[in-house]
């Protein structure tokens, strides 16, 4: 057995269904390794095609070009070079462990890749089918895995989810596995390492084992891989720490005492961000690879001057550069002096185009040409929906003329209760804000107006007036409006939300926190009857537990109101 062994560890950001981009950058990656001197090159879950594929591996010629693609990788470790544990969908004959010539089942699985060719194919056991996951569906359990043989070291492979319960852990164990490795495609959610932590300090108290958990990086629709790859040793002290939200090649160094236990010699250790900064960071990658790998040249947003269009606007900024990001001002007779102001003044801090188009016409011809309909009916919801739907008109106008997305700007809790306009504010390609509160929001604001994360491309100084996060919120589509003229403050409307949306709680319990019944009542119809819009919203990234979309299925037709 080996007494040393240097694992390069893959934290790399695929482009789903880009199979020949994600080949490239791994051949990138383990070039890197190898001139660190490493033995073998740890990459993430289902490398080769980018997580999560979702229907594309039901393709079949999407399966040949992967195939392909990994037997291409595979004749290259013929070299001398690194070997190569590789996340990819494989087939198999699950009798004669071969390739299929025509039935065979699907696994999400490792390979490991040395000396030219594939040596060793191990199946993930546990598939998700809860949350954002839906494996069950696509791809067929394997059998609890043994370890490979790693250049003389007994790896214990184990792919996501088969670190969340104890079984292939203690079957890796007692075959006689000295490492445990967790190759992972895991989403962020705030306090999501904490949780990633807490389950392999599980897996090494039940298997005296060292974990090395390895973890993708990048956007992916609505969903963002944060990295933070780390490794502890069997005494439960982390030892190997990746940064957050970064791609990177990182070596780490192994070595077994005398007793045959294998621990960390040489290894990075990188600071991870926490709460607001966390969030912030996750917001700019999810919209910088939204846009950049859908091929967006940019965004195109409406600046209202209020907290949510300002924040979007800069975390765009900071996504993709100031240069990218068109700000449009789009006033009404409603609209206040110091709403015009605190938007120019956003657009200026952030060094952004800002364009001014005036909706009163429209709301005009849409007066003129409903009338002979709507005769003497007293003015309302109709003709302030009618203001939000004309901005909307005018930013998908721009958006098809000169090619930018519509980045949406609502929250959380506007979109929990409706407080939205289908085709008006809720039009575009992305938002950014989808599965952010607007306590949240507040808090993200604050905070980036006092600190610049790394890798971003606005301003380094403040970059928003103070006057957008300090004066009440309004949509200003009727004289002195307020958002609390309809909505509970929103520190008690937010803990509400999440007590029913994150906590699927029942109204005694939401009361006893100190809520009123009657409001906590009336949140809970709003947040049912608006089903129906956020079905046509357009995704935004996730950061909490439970976003609206693939982790929240709510029928539209419902007659249960708890």
């Amino acid at each position: 057995m080996s007494e040393t062994l240097a694992i390069a560890i893959a934290q790399l950001n695929p482009h789903v269904g880009k199979i020949d981009a994600n080949l490239a950058k791994l051949r990138a990656a383990r070039a890197t390794a190898a001139e660190q001197g490493a033995d073998v090159l740890v990459t993430t879950e289902l490398a080769i095609c980018g997580y999560p594929p979702e229907d594309l591996v039901v393709k079949p010629m999407f399966l040949d070009r992967i195939e392909a693609a990994v037997r291409e990788f595979a004749a290259e470790t013929g070299d001398g070079g690194p070997a190569v544990i590789l996340g990819a969908p494989w087939r198999e004959d699950p009798e004669t462990r071969k390739r299929p010539k025509e039935n065979g089942v699907l696994y999400n699985a490792a390979l490991l890749l040395d000396g030219g060719e594939i040596k060793a194919v191990r199946a993930k056991w546990d598939l998700p089918n809860y949350g954002v996951f839906d494996e069950k569906r696509l791809f067929t359990p394997g059998p609890l895995p043994g370890p490979m043989n790693v250049r003389g070291v007994r790896l214990g492979i184990m792919v996501c989810e088969d670190m969340w319960s104890g079984d292939v852990t203690e079957c890796l164990e007692e075959n006689g596995a000295s490492l445990l490795i967790s190759i992972n495609s895991s989403p962020f959610e705030d306090g999501k390492q904490d949780q990633r932590l807490q389950l392999a300090l599980q897996r090494i108290e039940e298997s005296g084992l060292p974990l090395l958990y390895v973890n993708q990086v990048g956007g992916q629709d609505e969903l963002v891989f944060d990295g933070a790859s780390f490794a502890l040793d069997a005494g439960r002290n982390l030892r190997v720490q990746l940064p957050a939200f970064e791609e990177t090649v990182a070596l780490t160094r192994w070595e077994a005492d005398s007793l045959g236990d294998w621990g960390v010699s040489e290894a990075p250790r990188a600071a991870q961000p926490e709460g607001v900064e966390a969030i912030y960071k996750a917001l700019m990658l999810g919209l910088r690879d939204y846009v950049g790998k859908n091929g967006f040249p940019g965004v195109v947003l409406g600046l209202s001057g209020g907290v949510d269009s300002a924040l979007s606007a800069v975390i765009a900024a900071d996504a993709l550069g100031p240069d990218k990001v068109h700000c449009v001002m789009m006033p009404s007779p409603y609209t206040s002096r110091e709403s015009l102001d605190d938007a120019a003044e956003q657009a200026e801090l952030i060094g952004a185009r800002l364009d001014s188009i005036n909706i009163g016409p429209a709301m005009d011809a849409f007066s003129t040409m409903l009338q002979p309909l709507f005769g003497d009916l007293p003015p309302g919801i109709t003709e302030e929906n009618l203001q939000s739907r004309a901005r909307g008109v005018t930013l998908m106008a721009i958006s098809n003329k000169f090619g930018p997305m519509v980045l949406s700007t609502g929250n959380k809790s506007e979109m929990s209760v409706g407080y939205a306009t289908l085709y008006g504010d809720m039009c575009g390609g992305f938002n950014v804000l989808k599965d952010v509160y607007k306590t949240t929001a507040y808090a993200l604001a604050r905070w980036r107006n006092q600190q610049v994360p790394q890798g971003a491309l606005g301003n380094t100084g403040r970059v928003m007036p103070e006057r957008i996060i300090t004066k009440a919120p309004t949509a200003e589509l009727k004289p002195d409006q307020k958002d609390e003229d309809s909505l509970p403050p929103y520190d008690h409307l937010d803990d509400i939300l999440t007590c029913l949306i994150e906590g699927d709680l029942g109204l005694p319990e939401i009361a006893a926190r100190g809520h009123d019944g009657a409001v906590v009542r009336k949140v809970w119809h709003l947040l049912e009857g608006a089903e129906y819009k956020r079905r046509q919203a357009p995704p935004g990234v996730k950061i909490t537990p439970r976003s609206f979309g693939r982790d929240r299925r709510y029928p539209i037709t419902n007659g249960f109101r708890g």
